[in-house]
C-alpha cells in the first residue's frame, strides 16, 4: 500500500537579490506502508527541503504531495496530515517543551485533546518503545544528545503517527548517540510496523534500510537496496557520500588482492576476514 507520493515536485527559495534558489527539482517518489526508506545526500542536496514537503510544513512550488491520498495543499486536511506524519528534527534541544520527560512526551497528545487515560497509555508505550522507561521522572536537559533525541522520538510516537520522518536527527550526535537512535528507529519499523523515512548523510545508518534514495543538486539520482547503491562507484565519486566503514575496509582489502565479498555490516566484515584467516 502506498502511503506517501510525490509527483514531480520542485521547491524554490526566494532570495532578496538574484534568481530563486532551486532547492528541489522535479522529484517523484513513492513510499510503501511499513517501508524503511533512507534519503541520503551531501549537505545542500535538497533532502531536508524535500522532507518538509512530506508533511506539509512547506508546499511545493510546483508538483503535488499526497499523504494517504490527501493533497498536502488542502488546508482543511493539514491537521490530519501532521498527525499522520511525525517529524523529528536535527537539534533535540529545540524540541523539548517540558522540564520532566513524561510531561514532554504527553504534550503532543494533550494538545490533540486525547483523553487522560489514553495519554497515560501512550506515554508508557512511547517510553518503552525508545527504551527510556527508567528516565520518565528525569529532566531531559541533563541527558546526553542520544537520550534527548530518543525522548524527542517518544514525543512524536505519543501522537501515534503512521509515518516517522527523521530530518538529520543524528547529525549532531556522537557515534554512541547515533547508534542508539538508529537502533530505536529500526526496532520501531520492524516491530511496530511504522513507516520510517530517515534523512542522513551517515551511510552506516543506511545499511538496514529497505531502500536508499540518493539526492544530488535537488534531484533523486539513484535508488535501490543498500547493496545496489553501495556497489555504485558514483556514490563516492559524483555524489560525495562515503561508504559504510565495513564496506570501505572490505574494498581496501580487495584492492590489496584479498578475496573479499561485498559487505555492509561489521558482522559481515568480521565473518569475511575470519574466512581469510
Amino acid at each position: 500500500m502506498e502511503v506517501l507520493r510525490l509527483e514531480n515536485v520542485s521547491f524554490d527559495y526566494r532570495q532578496i537579490e538574484g534568481e530563486p534558489l532551486h532547492a528541489v527539482k522535479e522529484v517523484s517518489l513513492s513510499v510503501r506502508k511499513g517501508e524503511f526508506l533512507v534519503l541520503a545526500g551531501a549537505n545542500g542536496s535538497g533532502k531536508s527541503t524535500l522532507a518538509k514537503m512530506m508533511n506539509g510544513l512547506i508546499l511545493p512550488t510546483r508538483g503535488k504531495v499526497y499523504v494517504y491520498g490527501t493533497d498536502t495543499a488542502d488546508k482543511t486536511k493539514t491537521f490530519d496530515i501532521r498527525r499522520r506524519v511525525g517529524m523529528v528534527f536535527q537539534n533535540p534541544d529545540n524540541q523539548m517543551i517540558a522540564t520532566i520527560v513524561e510531561d514532554d512526551i504527553a504534550f503532543g497528545p494533550e494538545n490533540l485533546g486525547v483523553p487522560r487515560e489514553e495519554i497515560i497509555r501512550r506515554v508508557d508505550w512511547a517510553l518503552k518503545a525508545v527504551g527510556m522507561e527508567a528516565r520518565r521522572k528525569d529532566t531531559p536537559f541533563k541527558m546526553s544528545g542520544g537520550q534527548k533525541q530518543r525522548i524527542a522520538i517518544a514525543g512524536i510516537l505519543a501522537i501515534r503517527p503512521d509515518i516517522l520522518i527523521l530530518d538529520e536527527a543524528t547529525s549532531m550526535l556522537d557515534p554512541k548517540g547515533r547508534r542508539e537512535v538508529t537502533e530505536v528507529i529500526t526496532r520501531l519499523n520492524k516491530e511496530e510496523g511504522i513507516t520510517v523515512i530517515h534523512i542522513t548523510h551517515h551511510m552506516d545508518e543506511a545499511v538496514g534500510a529497505d531502500r536508499i534514495a540518493v539526492m544530488h543538486e535537488g534531484r533523486i539520482v539513484m535508488q535501490g537496496t543498500p547493496a545496489e547503491v553501495f556497489a555504485s562507484p558514483l556514490l563516492t565519486t559524483e555524489y560525495r557520500l562515503a561508504l559504510p566503514v565495513a564496506s570501505e575496509i572490505a574494498a581496501g582489502l580487495k584492492k590489496e588482492g584479498f578475496d573479499m565479498p561485498e559487505v555492509l555490516t561489521p558482522a559481515q566484515l568480521t565473518e569475511a576476514i575470519c574466512r581469510l584467516l
